[in-house]
């Protein structure tokens, strides 16, 4: 098993009553953040993991599939649920259920997949500001759990309306937001505008939480030290390298980032498939462990012929084994 990163950490934050021993945080995301994920990423620091999104509707006609998605353990705690939905009853009874199961409840704002946004959900939801104040006000009610948004800086460029978003969510008893701080239009391209960020930390009285662009160590210090934002979010940039959290806490500590071994690399690669086979057997492992394994050796020489090689395995014990050699034969 892979060993918990052993540092003393100097900065913590807290989000209600829930304290959080240091200030990087990963990201919730669909299709990516399950459990074995989660477990990975915790084990190299994250203070807080975040299920996949949850959909409040899926809950409601009790689909097996969205259940599933709150599958935990201990050693992940604090855990954040994040659900997501356009109705504020149906997100209220949503937060009573799930409650339960996590430590921290958030509510998706930001979004921009089209099929989440046809439904009103996700960043459809900075289109309709009343309907944010009815939504945050039904979870209030229906949960004692620190209570959170994660949204864009707004539908597009003429509508860049987060700053109004983030004051009626607290007027309505969120305790923390987290800023994308691209629009719904901008989709994942162009560039974050960390200067949004900034704006909001400088406009509200809650903790901040910083998100978008965040792929070395150096852009975490630099997030930071340009926003003056209370955490972290590491979504996209922790695909395949779980350690760029250890590497955000080793140069917020003022140590200088450490590497990965070629060893370490394939250790963890292979615990994180072990991991996945262990709570989600044989068949899942096999369609959804692909990815992952191709963002583990991204970069690395022959990661291309590994990749056309994996993506072609059809048993476990082939995944294993083209992992194996790929690990034996190649070099940094």
């Amino acid at each position: 098993m892979l060993e918990c990163l052993k540092i003393k950490q100097v900065f913590c934050v807290n989000i209600g009553d829930l304290h959080l021993d240091n200030l990087i945080f990963l990201a919730p995301m669909a299709g990516i953040t399950d459990l074995p994920y989660r477990l990975v990423m915790k084990r190299f620091g994250a203070a807080l993991v975040f299920t996949e999104m949850v959909s409040a509707n899926g809950l409601f006609y009790n689909g097996a599939a969205t259940h599933e998605l709150l599958q935990s353990c201990s050693e992940e705690k604090p855990l954040g649920i994040q659900l997501f939905g356009d109705s504020p009853e149906r997100l209220a009874e949503a937060t009573k259920e799930v409650s339960q199961y996590g430590d921290l409840i958030d509510i998706n704002m930001g979004c921009p997949v089209r099929k989440v946004i046809r439904s009103g959900a996700g960043s459809a939801l900075l289109q309709d500001p009343r309907k944010v104040g009815d939504i945050v006000r039904a979870v209030r009610k229906a949960t004692q759990r620190p209570l959170t948004i994660k949204l864009r800086s707004g539908w597009d460029n003429d509508q860049l309306n987060f700053l109004e978003i983030a004051r009626i969510a607290i007027s309505e008893g969120i305790d923390a937001i987290t800023l994308h701080p691209r629009t719904r239009s901008q989709g994942f391209g162009g560039q974050a505008n960390w200067e949004q960020l900034k704006e909001l930390k400088q406009a509200v009285a809650v903790p901040v939480i910083g998100s978008g662009d965040l792929f070395t160590p150096q852009d975490i210090k630099t997030m930071f030290t340009q926003t003056g934002c209370d955490a972290v979010m590491i979504g996209r940039g922790a695909y395949g390298n779980p350690w760029l959290i250890r590497q955000g806490l080793e140069i917020m500590a003022g140590k200088v980032p450490r590497q990965p071994e070629w060893a370490e690399r394939y250790q963890v690669a292979s615990a994180h498939l072990e991991l996945f086979l262990k709570h989600f057997g044989p068949r899942k492992t096999l369609g959804h462990m692909r990815k992952h394994l191709c963002w583990y050796t991204k970069g690395l020489e022959n990661s291309a012929e590994f990749r056309s090689l994996v993506n072609g395995v059809h048993s476990i014990d082939e995944m294993r084994t083209s992992l194996a050699h790929f690990f034996e034969t190649g070099h940094q």
